[in-house]
């Protein structure tokens, strides 16, 4: 399948890909298949010219969504019903390419996955259960009888590192891989601001209180839809107990004796290198955009 490389993708830019929504009665382009936020490709690449790549997965698209431009070409996801096994082709999941550091294209994919999933979840009405439909010039999917309206949404959350002098305190979900601890991170809910949410996450989780509330940065984090908004609070009283269910683990860490951390391209790492570097006088890290 070497005829089918596009592009080296290291030398994407963000500028190649975000030239707005293609029309799907674009002729050709290129295309990437989608199913539960991972992608299929071969040894080079997961981008294929989009009627190539439809032949393929016929039988199985449930959803086609334009999704940006790649060297002057447009790109579309196609949503699948199933992950199709093709010959010398295997699924990847978007994890894969933020550790790898391909940022570009990990945004690529990561805005592939976030309206992959969105087309999914928004084929039915929620009120009639109609069959919706994509709404033209937008991207939006409509019911007529109903008159509902959906459109790609972001879940606002929350991650804090929380410090007291030369320490932080880190914690363990079940979830993470062996041995990681990161910062404390949750969902806004109905009815309550982002600073408000850091307050009683940081109460529910381990229980402390906290201070000196202080917005840092932001992260689209696309598993699957959320807008992470990162903070730096201060440590005010309060002794660890960590939330039954939700976290294995939570401790004081030294700056000088951490435990192993998140991918260098999350947030909650740059977060928690942020606050070394200024704590120590050392550059400061830049979060990747």
């Amino acid at each position: 399948m070497t005829e089918l490389f596009i592009t080296p993708l290291d030398s994407i830019t963000p500028a190649d890909w975000q030239q707005g929504m293609p029309s799907l009665a674009q002729p050709a382009g290129l295309a990437v298949a989608h199913y539960r936020m991972r992608f299929l490709g071969d040894q080079h690449t997961v981008v294929f010219a989009r009627e190539w790549l439809r032949a393929q997965l016929v039988g199985h698209i449930i959803a086609e969504q334009g999704v940006g431009h790649l060297k002057g070409e447009a790109v579309f996801v196609f949503e699948l019903d199933q992950p199709v096994e093709l010959l010398h082709m295997q699924w990847q999941s978007m994890r894969h390419f933020m550790l790898e550091g391909q940022l570009t294209l990990f945004r690529l994919l990561a805005f592939a996955s976030q309206i992959g999933t969105w087309a999914r979840e928004h084929r039915f009405c929620g009120s009639c259960g109609r069959v919706m439909q994509q709404a033209e010039g937008q991207r939006m999917m409509q019911c007529t009888p109903c008159q509902v309206q959906q459109y790609p949404r972001l879940s606002p959350s929350m991650i804090v590192v929380v410090t007291r002098g030369d320490e932080i305190l880190l914690a363990r979900s079940p979830r993470f891989v062996q041995g990681m601890y990161s910062a404390l991170a949750g969902y806004a809910e109905p009815n309550e601001t982002i600073e408000h949410c850091v307050v009683r996450e940081v109460r529910e989780e381990v229980s402390i209180e906290i201070k000196n509330i202080r917005y840092i940065a932001s992260q689209n984090w696309p598993f699957p839809h959320s807008l992470m908004l990162g903070f730096h609070a201060e440590y005010e009283s309060g002794e660890i107990i960590p939330q039954a269910d939700e976290i294995e683990d939570a401790q004081w860490f030294s700056i000088d004796n951490l435990p192993p951390l998140p991918a260098r391209n999350s947030i909650a790492r740059y977060l928690i290198e942020l606050y070394i570097a200024q704590r120590l006088g050392r550059a400061e890290p830049v979060l990747p955009s």
